[in-house]
């Protein structure tokens, strides 16, 4: 057995199967108010606010219907068990997101076989009443119908999210900008990542009308959305391979990894401040959000067959101590999210390395605030 699959665990029991989800539902509620504090300060524009809102609404059904399908786990041999990365990521293994893309692609047939809701509550509520009994495997059933009707609603976060352009505007005649986004959930870290890419289009036909380019383009960018491949790898060798695609700016960002003394077996100072914070079941976490970012600071022009010539980009990497060619990115910048109680005990114990972390504190009635 390999060291990754030794990180990985299956939660066996009902109850911390529900309490999992619970804490997931209570994490990915507040994602949203803190993309709106980056675009209050002025980190996130509008248009990119709503990308962000958009896949972290997607992760918040992914896990909604993750609890329908896992939610009698436990209970019966065939129920089923979420297998999750509690060593690293805190988060469901890859695995678990191919398998409900396929479960998508038969929730149509699955939901047609399937008494409806009401029914099930229907005879649900007989069994309770006529019968005098728990209906437990009825329950069972509405659970994995509710499942299926998530999945036919759509709109969660896949393992794959394919690229989508949006027009941010014509600086010029022949020159378009789009705001390039997608997502895929990494198999290689099980966390969520989101990608941003402003690109400059000087073809003759806007990108997303163009049927030569766009359908190889989104093919090269979902190719090369591997967490381990460094954002300037990623931008060169999408600037070589569309010679009228011109990225100005790539960031990244990665949702996790999710700590909490309950589920994951991560070291590190985090666990130590969640150990020493001794916050009540439903604040014992913290989750990190970590922001890269590969900037365009020049042009220069390449000379392209016999002669022509073409535009290509100069990125800036990061100027202090060499870091920027070891990240291959502009800038990095790492956030926590986490509850009051914790965050007291982050303040409290110091540990290093955490002074330049944005902290961004939930509240107990869901305000997010955001300290250095």
């Amino acid at each position: 057995m390999t060291d990754t699959l030794l990180d990985h665990f299956q939660l066996e029991d009902t109850r911390v199967t529900r309490r999992y989800f619970g804490k997931f539902e209570k994490i990915t509620g507040h994602l949203g108010r803190v993309a709106a504090a980056m675009e209050a300060e002025r980190r996130l524009t509008r248009a990119e606010v709503e990308v962000m809102a958009r896949y972290l609404v997607g992760l918040t059904l992914t896990f909604r219907a993750l609890a329908h399908k896992y939610h009698f786990s436990g209970r019966f041999a065939h129920a089923g068990k979420l297998t999750f990365d509690r060593v690293e990521s805190g988060f469901p293994v890859f695995a678990e997101l191919l398998t409900m893309a396929n479960d998508a692609l038969q929730a149509e047939r699955h939901l047609r076989e399937m008494r409806s809701e009401e029914a099930l509550k229907d005879e649900m509520i007989r069994a309770i009443l006529h019968d005098l009994e728990i209906p437990t495997k009825l329950q069972y059933a509405l659970s994995q119908r509710l499942y299926y009707q998530e999945l036919r609603r759509g709109g969660l976060f896949w393992a794959q999210n394919d690229p989508v352009a949006v027009w941010q505007g014509n600086p010029s005649e022949m020159r378009r900008n789009f705001l390039i986004h997608w997502a895929v959930y990494d198999s290689q870290t099980n966390l969520p990542t989101i990608y941003l890419m402003e690109v400059e289009d000087t073809g003759k036909v806007g990108l997303p009308k163009d049927e030569r380019r766009w359908p190889e383009a989104q093919a090269h960018l979902m190719a090369q959305s591997l967490g381990g491949l460094k954002l300037l790898t990623i931008a060169r060798g999408f600037d070589q391979d569309f010679d009228d695609l011109h990225p100005k700016r790539l960031r990244r960002f990665h949702i996790g990894p999710m700590y909490s003394n309950a589920f994951t077996r991560q070291a590190g100072p985090l666990r130590e401040v969640l150990e020493a914070a001794r916050a009540p079941v439903g604040e014992d976490w913290a989750l990190v959000w970590t922001e890269e970012e590969l900037a365009s600071a020049d042009t220069v022009r390449e000379k392209s067959g016999w002669f022509g010539t073409v535009q290509r980009e100069v990125f800036a990497l990061d100027p202090f101590a060499g870091q920027g060619a070891e990240t291959g990115a502009t800038r990095m910048e790492r956030s926590i999210i986490l509850p009051q109680r914790p965050y007291q005990a982050l303040e409290e114990r110091k540990p290093p390395g955490f002074s330049d972390v944005r902290k961004f504190v939930v509240s107990p009635n869901g305000r997010v605030l955001s300290y250095r």
